[in-house]
């Protein structure tokens, strides 16, 4: 597939770089420091402040984000959600908790996994949501150039020229708001650019942790250019705070004129 250059100005194979990027300790170890993603993209939107620190000391892990991962890793590749060691505790803060996660590093609770099964019993008690998910390849790494920046990605499912992306929430008619407000667009956008996949083919299928609700969102065109502007304007900050330099990220300041109603 040829050669790319990467954040370290140096040329990798690009068929190599794919297979190391099975590793996901590679892919968001240290890949993460020699391609963007959207994520980094997200972050950079905000702040150029917002995206040093969390580089730099980690952004944590959320409930939302453990809840997804498990949730992922169940319906995409449940030979690694059966390698996860879960604690039957009520609670985080007990003994026993603490003592697993100094033995096995990342942990989970029973109720974690038992949340996680009843996610992904109702999405494959789901039709349409099967349809979407069958004789498809699932966690499909990419790394490509778009806008003249380096940048990886994974694919959830990927499905004859056809991308879906699987997303939790816990208010799922709220969802096409969410998708702004969490940046949603910047991940269609890259995904499109990478895969060469047109918009009209990426498609959310989301499931609501509370009601088990499922709904299938497709993007149109203003949501992908809408993604398309955010990258361009995270990428020319990441260039000015990043690469040439030309303002010390600790001088970031946002002003603006507060005026009365």
């Amino acid at each position: 597939m040829g050669k790319i250059t990467l954040l370290d100005d140096k040329e990798y194979d690009i068929d190599k770089l794919l297979k190391r990027m099975e590793d996901d300790d590679f892919y968001y170890g240290e890949l993460s420091n020699l391609a963007l993603s959207s994520s980094a993209i997200k972050l950079l939107y905000e702040s150029p402040k917002k995206y040093h620190y969390v580089k730099k000391y980690g952004g944590g892990s959320t409930q939302g984000l453990r809840d997804g991962w498990l949730l992922h890793c169940l319906l995409l590749e449940p030979e690694k959600f059966n390698e996860q060691i879960f604690v039957d505790v009520q609670s985080k803060n007990s003994k026993a908790y603490k003592l697993a996660v100094e033995e096995h590093g990342t942990v989970y609770t029973a109720k974690e996994r038992s949340d996680a099964e009843r996610l992904a019993d109702a999405v494959l008690k789901n039709e349409q949501a099967l349809r979407l998910m069958s004789d498809c390849e699932y966690e499909v790494p990419v790394i490509g150039e778009v806008m003249g920046m380096p940048f990886r990605g994974k694919a959830d499912v990927l499905c004859n020229n056809a991308i879906t992306d699987i997303k939790t929430t816990n208010d799922i008619k709220g969802f096409p708001y969410s998708s702004y407000k969490w940046g949603y667009d910047i991940q269609v956008f890259l995904y499109c650019e990478l895969f060469n996949v047109p918009y009209s083919e990426f498609r959310f299928l989301v499931i609501d942790k509370g009601t088990l609700d499922i709904a299938i969102y497709d993007c149109d065109e203003s949501f992908y250019m809408q993604g398309a502007s955010k990258v361009q304007k995270a990428i020319d900050t990441y260039v000015t705070y990043f690469m040439q330099q030309e303002i010390d990220v600790n001088d970031y300041v946002i002003k603006g004129t507060l005026k009365g109603k």
